[in-house]
């Protein structure tokens, strides 16, 4: 199995593309660049765009994983839900299938959640509405990403303590382990 990444720090914090290849026995790639967008994937004017079409049309995948900025559903709604489709597009007639990373809110308490001035619920109902709608609409799978996060804060140091909204090598983990047991259910269908 072969499986490409397009996203930024929350893909490439800990290496998340690495655990999900030890977890699926897979060969994995990524096009990532800290603060990217998926936007930037299909705008010609930058590289990203360049590298994506490369991979996408000279290599052959099973699966690729989409990850947005970690507020960019939210702030930017409309170039999400424009390049969510886009790249799917792509992605499906490059024979592969498109998965959403799902992202989530930042730490309850911190200053960091405070600057978006939501609170940690406000923000991951959000996120998850658009990522949901966005794989819906683009037959997409859809890695809740976000919503196990909420589920297991009180349980587990998901954040990174510098900056509470990067991924502890814990949430690199389990953000891992959720996209695996999304491409495994695909998989046993």
């Amino acid at each position: 199995m072969r499986i490409l990444f397009l996203g930024n720090s929350f893909t490439f914090f800990h290496d998340l593309p690495e655990m999900v290849a030890e977890l699926l026995n897979a060969e994995v790639k990524g096009n990532l660049r800290g603060g990217a967008y998926l936007h930037q994937h299909i705008d010609p004017s930058d590289e990203l765009c360049a590298v994506t079409h490369k991979l996408l049309t000279e290599e052959r995948w099973d699966y690729v994983v989409l990850q947005d900025q970690s507020q960019g559903p939210i702030t930017h709604p409309m170039e999400f839900t424009r390049a969510v489709a886009a790249l799917s597009q792509m992605i499906r007639a490059a024979g592969a299938t498109p998965v959403l990373y799902e992202t989530w809110a930042y730490e309850e308490g911190s200053d960091t959640l405070a600057s978006t001035g939501m609170t940690f619920f406000e923000m991951q109902k959000k996120l998850s509405a658009e990522y949901r709608t966005a794989a819906e609409a683009n037959q997409a799978l859809l890695a809740p990403v976000g919503q196990v996060f909420a589920a297991s804060r009180k349980t587990i140091q998901l954040y990174d303590v510098g900056d509470h909204y990067h991924p502890s090598s814990a949430g690199s983990q389990l953000a891992a382990e959720t996209i695996a047991a999304t491409i495994q259910m695909d998989q046993a269908r």
